[in-house]
């Protein structure tokens, strides 16, 4: 086993490692917060639950427009100094949630926060898709991914015992975790952005208009396959934010099932994906990119409808466990398509885009559940996010047939690096 794991550690680059590691601690820092936010903003402010959520929907929104706007800007400054900015702010925002005593304050730290998280998202996308060719894209982020389920499988219980203390210690905590990995960015980090996109830039900078600086995306927009698979990946969000959203109220109102015996519901998804993620990706690597999405998201979808027929704890958890089958086999699969699709000087438009998927589909899943379950009854909820579910399935099917009919020999998501 140890011969394997530094053969394992000796087959990637050591930035590859260090933004493992990075991820990891910031992970454990931003999860110990944010299961414990809403309730801490609403009592400090003595506000309803349902005033304060205004401050996730600003994040969410200011996360959409800063996404489009992260891919131009990491294709044409780099992805070193964005990451750190990124990563510097974020905890500096934290810093302002441990001191703030308003709600125009808490949203200003929320705009920060949902601002500035999606520049170290495409930054680190951008970075992996530069350090890693193609044929090990699939090994490097099923990694990535086991780091950040292993550090959300950690920071809720740190966050548990240190909020039970006091929250802006572990507001602080959270903070020093985010500073740390911007330093390590800054200090031991080097740019990956590719040479010949790096001359154009410097070449251009001087020149270059707002429009010049943020467009681009006519040829991302213009790539029908891509654009297709963000649709139907969007698809795969909606059934899934559902169940992060909505289900721990779902099996409470209905099923009188407490938060602390949820809990271990999000956990065994946390520790299947840290368990099980490197296994399933050394046999969904070996097919093609479409047919495998298509499984992963039929998962998905049964994982996610079954709970519409499920009257207990254990039938909740298999359920969570089918869900999370299908995204162990989905999540890395659909993070190395955006990967290999993206030619070198355009990752970061691209792998914008692909960030976009969650929100979209967060923003969709719990409004139409809510509509679902008032307009209808509770189990409506998953019987719709099961349809929609399949709909993603049947979509990426019928791309593998397309595929298969255009080039049956060849991987068309992985294109040549421009000279």
């Amino acid at each position: 086993m140890l011969t394997r794991l530094n053969q394992t550690f000796r087959s990637f680059p050591l930035q590859f490692w260090m933004i493992f590691i990075g991820l990891l601690i910031s992970t454990i820092g931003a999860s110990m917060i944010w299961p414990f936010l809403m309730v801490y903003v609403s009592e400090k402010l003595d506000l309803p639950l349902s005033s304060v959520t205004v401050l996730i929907t600003l994040n969410s929104v200011m996360g959409l427009v800063f996404s489009l706007l992260a891919g131009p800007v990491i294709d044409k400054v780099g992805r070193k100094w964005i990451m750190a900015i990124s990563l510097l702010i974020n905890g500096l925002a934290y810093i302002i949630q441990s001191q703030a005593n308003s709600l125009p304050v808490f949203a200003l730290a929320m705009a920060l926060s949902g601002a500035f998280n999606p520049l170290y998202r495409v930054g680190a996308d951008a970075m992996m898709a530069d350090l890693i060719p193609g044929e090990r894209r699939a090994d490097a982020y099923s990694l990535l991914r086991t780091s950040n389920n292993l550090g959300v499988a950690m920071g809720p219980a740190i966050g548990g015992m240190l909020v039970a203390t006091s929250y802006s210690f572990a507001f602080y905590i959270a903070a020093a975790g985010m500073i740390l990995y911007s330093l390590l960015v800054t200090v031991r980090f080097r740019e990956t952005l590719p040479s010949h996109a790096a001359r154009r830039s410097l070449g251009a900078t001087q020149a270059a208009t707002t429009r010049q600086l943020f467009g681009g995306y006519n040829k991302v927009f213009g790539d029908r396959t891509y654009m297709t698979f963000i649709f139907f990946t969007i698809l795969v969000m909606i059934p899934a934010s559902m169940l992060w959203v909505l289900l721990s109220v779902y099996v409470k109102q209905n099923y009188a099932i407490p938060e602390n015996q949820y809990g271990f519901l999000p956990t065994t998804n946390a520790l299947m994906v840290v368990f099980l993620q490197v296994a399933v990706t050394q046999i969904t690597k070996r097919y093609r990119s479409l047919p495998v999405l298509a499984v992963g998201s039929l998962c998905y979808a049964i994982g996610v409808g079954s709970i519409a027929w499920m009257t207990g704890f254990w039938g909740f958890w298999i359920s969570m466990v089918v869900m999370t089958i299908g995204e162990l086999i989905q999540s890395p699969t659909a993070s190395t398509f955006a990967a290999n699709r993206a030619p070198a000087d355009m990752r970061g438009r691209y792998m914008s885009l692909y960030g976009l998927t969650w929100p979209l589909g967060a923003g969709i899943g719990p409004l139409l559940g809510g509509f679902l379950n008032d307009s209808i009854r509770p189990q409506a909820i998953w019987i719709g996010a099961l349809v929609i579910g399949l709909l993603s399935s049947s979509g990426f099917a019928l791309m593998a047939l397309a595929e298969r009919r255009r080039k049956p020999e060849i991987e068309p998501e992985v294109l040549p690096e421009q000279p």
